[in-house]
């Protein structure tokens, strides 16, 4: 599948549909797919016609169910490629982030991993009652990058922010729903119907005042910046031996044993 298949773009007025095209995979994302993302979501954010835009998965098995672990082994396997790695998705979720126009997340299914990462960089989430969520880098002794924790612990706080990426355990929509890691829940048959009216009602609204309010409402949260030495800290996961046990254990679907180093 090429880079331009595995995101595709649909547009129905001022209402764009972002689709995460790779249902065979659970549309775990990989590098090609955050390469378009970046490049997607920075054209959809240029565009004066835009006034929402709707990230959702292929198929109704999945939101993303993560990364793309099966590419590890060949583009993520030190220091520096994990850098690499790392700063493509980072790109990726940014530019959902950054977009101008409000984004909703319109989640089915599987949302785990980097997964959740990208819908806790929409603006909105909306998820059926059978979805399901975690972050599970904690069982491949990765570890979840600065920005990503930055939004969960902007939409949990730091205790549930703290079990979910501590314990690593995948819990169901109402959980999600409680402690504000989405905005609502419908049944599954209504989730196109509830987001497109969603996203209706923000595309009726005055276009420079939902940029406004986004935009200042994001200010109002953020604090001094990590120094780079931190920043810097995440691509480390890839060099220790407990990564090189952790994600092929994760991948075969076995019980790892970490050393911790």
């Amino acid at each position: 599948m090429s880079e331009t298949e595995v995101v595709l773009v649909e547009r129905d007025g001022g209402i764009a549909t972002v689709i995460l095209n790779r249902p065979e995979k659970r549309n775990a994302f990989n590098l090609a797919m955050c390469r378009r993302l970046k490049t997607v979501f920075a054209e959809l954010s240029a565009d004066e016609a835009v006034r929402c835009v709707v990230l959702r998965g292929a198929g109704d098995k999945a939101f993303t169910a993560g990364a793309d672990i099966n590419e590890f082994a060949q583009v993520r396997t030190d220091h520096a490629s994990s850098r690499d790695y790392n700063e493509t998705s980072k790109a990726a979720q940014i530019a959902v982030r950054d977009c101008r126009h409000p984004v909703i997340a319109m989640i089915r299914g599987y949302c785990l991993g980097g997964g959740a990462g990208f819908a806790l960089m929409c603006d909105m989430r909306i998820a059926t009652r059978s979805s399901q969520f975690g972050i599970t880098a904690k069982k491949l002794a990765n570890y979840y990058s600065a920005h990503a924790m930055e939004a969960l612990l902007a939409a949990v706080g730091r205790p549930k922010a703290l079990e979910i990426l501590l314990e690593g355990e995948v819990f169901g929509a109402e959980e999600a729903l409680r402690i504000g890691m989405v905005n609502r829940l419908v049944d599954d048959d209504a989730l196109e119907s509830e987001v497109t009216a969603t996203a209706q009602r923000i595309a009726d609204g005055a276009p420079l005042a939902a940029r406004y309010h986004k935009k200042f409402l994001y200010r109002l949260c953020q604090r001094e910046p990590l120094t780079p030495e931190e920043l810097e800290e995440v691509h480390t996961a890839a060099g220790t031996e407990d990564y090189e046990i952790g994600y092929p254990a994760f991948q075969n679907k076995e019980k790892p044993r970490f050393v911790g180093r």
